[in-house]
């Protein structure tokens, strides 16, 4: 089949939208298609040397009079220099603010030698940031008129058509995962004994470390978890909360039981040493990182909220408590944990529906389907201008 051009927008830090939006580009540059990453600094899972990827630095003004520096004008002007240059067959944005916005004032520019706009709604891009007042307007009418909208639950399609009251068509196709990068065959005795030296049950947490993540909620699990066993909290990432975590930690005296990986790559060989995998949010539109260790064969215990529940059943591969109910979800884990056979029936049922569900080639079709779709529709793109 014919290659295909794609030029991605995307936030480059840690979080499940940036991951997605590199995932599924290195995916697209495997099977031949040229793929251009757009943004102020490199993708956090894009290495230098990955085939058939290109990555275009935007570079912001630090002009004195500006406060905040004008990211969403000079993205627009690094998508209108990147299309004027050369052929794309779709413009794929993630995380509607502020890309969509920046993509439909360049799109607006050049008019029919622009490309067609896929936009991916991930979560907190509408129904937190875009929800704002001073941006739900904006948000909403970008939404509604690029060329195609997906969601990555139906959870998140819901709350984004009655947050903005969109009425057109929202394709839900789900996160996915690289099942054979994500494993239970990477559990190990030498890598459990780097984080567990004496033995010890992994408790593992795993995002960036912002508010919604509900970071505290992790420490207070843990701090009922330890009242009555023998833990250890691994805790994968970094952001903002960290620092909170640290001191909640040492005020508890629990500091000592505490391992700190930072924001790795290789987190496909963390995961699978844990016991359980824990995330406490207080949203999640989907909940990529408890699939990446529902992959690894670890069973999650989670919130209800957002989308979770369309990853996690409740009982079958985890356990989804309500926000805040810390004493439950302590519970849920300290099942697991003493618990064998329990735990070997929930982390098994988490890696075939890792296998069932979410597989990447499963997904990644889904998406060339809709690249096509979008590259058919407009005549197969439009050429140089210069």
């Amino acid at each position: 089949m014919e290659r295909l051009r794609i030029c991605v927008v995307c936030h480059p830090t840690q979080g499940g939208s940036g991951i997605l939006a590199t995932e599924l580009g290195k995916a697209m540059a495997a099977r031949g298609h040229q793929v251009h990453f757009v943004s102020h600094t490199r993708p956090f899972r894009l290495p230098d040397d990955t085939p058939n990827v290109h990555f275009h630095k935007v570079r912001i003004s630090d002009y004195p009079l500006f406060r905040y520096p004008p990211y969403s004008i000079a993205l627009a002007g690094k998508l209108t220099e990147l299309m004027q240059e050369q052929h794309f067959d779709v413009l794929h944005i993630h995380y509607a603010i502020p890309h969509a916005v920046s993509a439909f004032l360049s799109h607006e520019i050049l008019k029919e030698r622009a490309p067609k706009i896929l936009v991916t709604m991930h979560g907190t891009d509408v129904t937190v940031v875009g929800a704002e007042q001073e941006l739900k307007a904006v948000t909403g009418f970008v939404l509604g008129n690029c060329d195609a909208l997906t969601a990555v639950s139906e959870a998140l399609k819901t709350a984004s058509v009655e947050v903005f009251g969109l009425e057109r068509a929202i394709d839900v196709i789900p996160n996915f995962v690289d099942i054979a990068r994500f494993t239970p065959a990477k559990r190990s005795g030498p890598g459990r004994r780097a984080l567990a030296p004496h033995g010890e049950p992994l408790i593992g947490h795993m995002s960036n470390f912002r508010a919604v993540k509900r970071v505290g909620d992790v420490i207070d699990v843990f701090r009922r978890v330890r009242a009555t066993l023998p833990a250890r909290l691994v805790l994968i990432g970094d952001g903002p909360m960290l620092s909170e975590a640290r001191c909640r930690l040492a005020e508890a005296g629990l500091d000592g039981d505490v391992m700190e990986t930072g924001a790795i790559q290789n987190v496909e060989d963390i995961l699978p040493q844990l016991d359980v995998f824990l995330l406490p949010s207080q949203t999640e539109s989907f909940g990529l990182a408890a699939l990446e260790a529902m992959a690894s064969g670890v069973p999650c215990v989670t919130t209800n909220a957002g989308g979770l529940p369309e990853v996690i059943r409740d009982g079958v591969e985890g356990y989804t408590r309500t926000v805040g109910d810390t004493a439950a979800m302590a519970e849920a884990v300290q099942a697991i944990l003493t618990d064998a056979a329990l735990h070997e029936r929930l982390g098994a049922a988490a890696r075939t529906r890792a296998e069932t569900a979410f597989a990447l080639d499963k997904i990644v079709d889904r998406y060339e389907a809709v690249y096509r779709q979008l590259s058919a529709a407009s005549g197969g793109g439009a050429g140089p201008t210069g």
